[in-house]
């Protein structure tokens, strides 16, 4: 049986730059002219990514339904919420939409309103994930973050008010962030009720603007103890309010509440990305496309607008398997391992990373700690995955 196959559209704009991200989106500033291109600015972007569509419809055929939708970015709601609708009507009418279709947006909680989310419901959306990153206004201003904290609430309302499930997504290590303001961002989203919650390190990326602060000494560099303290404190608070994690960085309130189409990446199901930039992943291949998306937009007119492809060799790929298993709740089976990963099995017991009575029935779970260090864990574990 072939595995689930999923949509990925990756929506390029946004209307500022944070000093954190080292995504590949674009400002009007910074497309210039080019915006005004067919498919590389806001007005005719979804005619492009519809076109894409068609491209994936001639390369991997019309004969399974889609199972997830992500819409990421940028800020996918700086497109007309109708233009969100359309593509995710040009996905149904190509492969049809599975009987229990996951649909998700991401979205900037200034850049929505309660119509607008009614509009996306209406069409077939499911979720909305709200960038809310922290509750601290200091913390938001070191992100170079533009919503008004309050419009947060605001957003998770409209959400509900639609019947739309809600995630809030939460960014921890900022630099300057004190525990305690780490622990009012958790407070503020777990009163807000949200079904599922993402809390991700802050990573400092080389060529933004957060790491030249950093390296000009006016942002002190987060440190990995800060990090771990934070974590660990996510975990328990999360815990105590419901929320059970299920995937190194998220955490849900039910089972039914996870997001599939994330669990398909960590699984190497399949899916296509469209969009500038995107990646995907079909029957072992995957592909990343163009980066600019007045390149991606002419390349796709000429046919093809993918940058690269790989196909992963079996070791590549058992891996990998280890390394995308293990971040999971459910683990990793031990009889994926080599055996020489199965013998390190005990050693990682007994250092506290791997959960001993999960390994005795067959699974390696990762301990809290272990999440702290799942790096090592992988480490010990490759060597390969059996077939």
């Amino acid at each position: 049986m072939r595995p689930p196959f999923g949509i990925y559209l990756h929506v390029p704009f946004c209307t500022v730059r944070c000093g954190y991200c080292d995504f590949n989106t674009y400002t009007a500033t910074e497309l210039g002219p080019v915006g005004g291109a067919k498919g590389a600015s806001v007005a005719t972007y979804v005619d492009a990514a519809i076109a894409e569509l068609d491209l994936a419809v001639r390369s991997v055929g019309d004969d399974r339904p889609v199972s997830t939708v992500f819409v990421g970015g940028g800020t996918p709601t700086l497109l007309p919420p109708q233009d969100l609708v359309r593509f995710l009507d040009a996905v149904r009418e190509r492969w049809g939409l599975a009987d229990d279709v996951e649909v998700t947006t991401e979205a900037n909680p200034d850049s929505v309103t309660e119509e607008s989310l009614r509009v996306l419901a209406d069409g077939g959306f499911t979720r909305a994930s709200i960038g809310m990153q922290s509750s601290v206004p200091q913390v938001l201003a070191t992100l170079d973050r533009t919503h008004d904290p309050a419009n947060v609430s605001r957003a998770v309302a409209a959400a509900r008010a639609a019947d739309l499930a809600v995630s809030l997504d939460l960014i921890y290590g900022t630099p300057g962030e004190s525990l305690e303001q780490w622990r009012t961002s958790l407070e503020t989203a777990v009163g807000l009720a949200p079904d599922h919650l993402s809390a991700y390190a802050l990573t400092v990326e080389d060529g933004t603007k957060m790491a030249a602060r950093v390296r000009r000494g006016e942002l002190p560099m987060p440190t990995g103890d800060d990090e771990a303290d934070k974590y660990e404190l996510a975990d328990e608070l999360l815990a105590d309010a419901g929320y059970a994690w299920y995937e190194i960085s998220n955490w849900a309130r039910t089972p039914a509440d996870r997001c599939r189409h994330n669990i398909a990446y960590w699984r190497s199901h399949d899916w296509w990305g469209v969009g500038p930039g995107a990646h995907g992943h079909v029957d072992g291949v995957r592909w990343w496309n163009l980066k600019h998306p007045a390149t991606w937009a002419k390349a796709l007119a000429e046919g093809d607008p993918a940058a690269e492809r790989e196909e992963l060799t079996p070791e590549q790929r058992a891996d990998e398997e280890v390394l995308l298993g293990v971040r999971l709740r459910e683990g990793l089976p031990t009889d994926r391992l080599t055996q020489q990963g199965r013998r390190a099995v005990a050693g990682l017991v007994a250092d506290g990373l791997v959960d001993g009575r999960e390994a005795v029935r067959g699974s390696v779970v990762l301990t809290r700690r272990g999440r702290l260090l799942a790096d090592t864990v992988v480490h010990h574990l490759v060597g390969g995955a059996g077939a």
